[in-house]
């Protein structure tokens, strides 16, 4: 098949759609599909067209103020002069997915929305309001829709009316990734606690900043980049902690992991995932996790993977939580058989593909 996947960013960006597609795309490659990647790129710094482990990467440069919704009408144009089998967009959070549901005619259509209903800030929240006439268009015009989570299908189904046409299909790990990753300690008795993702307001990383003045023995390592990254770091001076936190981008897949591996205990304490992938990494590991209760998150908690907190948060209502994680000198355990492999995630959607074309 000729397969086109639609993302908002794509590697060497970092985030849970630019993982989930990433993976799936590489995997249909090594199938013998014939697979472009057709991005965004704000900074206009990356390579215009390049390919990446047998997958083509196209980028357009894209109008993404605080690094939303990435409108890029070259999209729609570049897949109306062009023929695919399959079209699979993600996101409904950016117009990438937007411009794809309208060039339509002649592709099959797949959406995987990555929903989560909000906006990640007040303004944005206002907007996506209006914002859902065109979404409602790219759920009307998806042939199939794969929801990653069941919360997410659940969202989708309440808001959209699309239940008929919805395949779940969590987001996987790398399972071979796992299986001799052994921690690196350091020498010091200090416990590390980490945090993976994009660095939004709504992640959360700011509760565990200001738990750290209290958490004494512990230090804190932030992997990733975003616009709320000043307001963390100048939280982490007003608090007096910034020399107990270590803030790392850029990093390679190597180092991810072992930052995974050697963490005590990792936190998630975001308000809106659709599944979250740098849990199920970190599980993987053996690390013990704490998340946020009232999203996708949730399906962790209650399968017995992670420990829970409610929203709203406060401080001291996970800090307890991680002393009593790191007293448990059992914590340490392989959750990796209950998680999908990305190869199973790659497998079933490509038959999601065949159906479609049907």
């Amino acid at each position: 098949m000729k397969i086109a996947q639609i993302c908002p960013r794509y590697a060497p960006d970092i985030g849970g759609v630019e993982t989930h597609v990433k993976e799936i795309s590489e995997r249909l490659a090594q199938k013998g599909h014939s697979v472009d990647v057709i991005t965004t790129d704000p900074s206009g710094k990356l390579p215009k067209e390049e390919i990446i482990n047998g997958v083509n990467v196209i980028r357009f440069k894209s109008f993404a103020p605080g690094n939303a919704y990435f409108l890029a009408p070259q999209v729609y144009s570049y897949l109306k002069s062009r023929e695919y089998d399959v079209v699979h967009a993600h996101s409904y959070h950016a117009f990438p997915a937007f411009f794809a549901a309208l060039a339509k005619p002649g592709n099959k259509f797949v959406f995987t929305p990555h929903y989560h209903r909000s906006g990640h800030t007040y303004f944005r929240n206002l907007l996506h309001k209006p914002y859902k006439l065109f979404g409602r268009m790219i759920f009307t015009r998806a042939d199939t829709i794969i929801c990653v989570s069941e919360f997410e299908k659940g969202l989708v189904t309440d808001d959209f009316n699309v239940s008929g046409k919805i395949e779940k299909i969590p987001n996987g790990i790398n399972l071979a990734e796992f299986e001799k990753l052994k921690p690196q300690k350091d020498e010091s008795d200090e416990k590390t606690l980490l945090y993976v993702g994009r660095l939004e307001k709504y992640k959360g990383v700011q509760y565990i900043i200001q738990a750290l003045p209290e958490l004494t023995g512990f230090r804190f390592r932030i992997v990733g980049k975003g616009p709320y990254e000043d307001e963390l770091r100048n939280l982490a001076d007003q608090v007096g902690v910034s020399d107990r936190i270590e803030w790392l981008k850029g990093i390679s897949r190597y180092e991810l992991l072992q930052c995974y591996a050697s963490a005590d205990v990792f936190l998630m304490l975001s308000k809106h995932e659709a599944y979250g992938i740098t849990v199920a990494e970190a599980l993987a590991s053996g690390t013990p996790c704490i998340v946020a209760r009232g999203s996708a998150l949730d399906e962790f908690v209650d399968g017995g993977y992670c420990v829970g907190v409610d929203i709203p948060i406060s401080k001291e209502s996970f800090s307890g939580e991680i002393k009593m994680l790191i007293s448990n000198v059992d914590t340490k355990r392989d959750s990796s058989k209950k998680l999908m492999d990305w190869d199973e995630v790659a497998e079933k959607t490509e038959d999601v593909y065949q159906v479609t074309q049907v």
